[in-house]
């Protein structure tokens, strides 16, 4: 996955900026493997395996939250962002007009 390598130097990197980086590559990495949980699942006739595969999914979705609230609570950026979109109710869309004024 070409998200995995850095796109500057490393040397020219800040230590927030790769721990940043390793955050969100494994918050892309938990993601990837929650799609091909479920997709094997829907794929799967056996219902036993099918139900393995969905509890695994269900591990990669907390484990991606995890990151995510890493990310909240270590990037200015994010908490701002989390908490004018997450957990609102009403259309997503209309929201973001009316935050900017778009």
């Amino acid at each position: 996955m070409s998200s995995e390598g850095l796109h500057a130097p490393r040397e020219r990197l800040s230590d927030k900026t790769l721990t940043m980086h390793h955050a969100i590559v494994s918050l892309m990495e938990e993601l990837e493997a929650t799609d091909w949980y479920r997709q094997r699942a829907d794929d799967c006739e056996d219902e036993g395996l099918k139900a393995i595969l969905l509890h695994n999914m269900r591990e990669e979705i907390e484990h991606a939250c995890m990151v995510l609230e890493w990310l909240r609570r270590n990037s200015e950026d994010f908490d701002r962002e989390m908490r004018e979109y997450l957990f609102k109710d009403g259309d997503i869309a209309a929201h973001e007009e009316e935050a900017t004024g778009k």
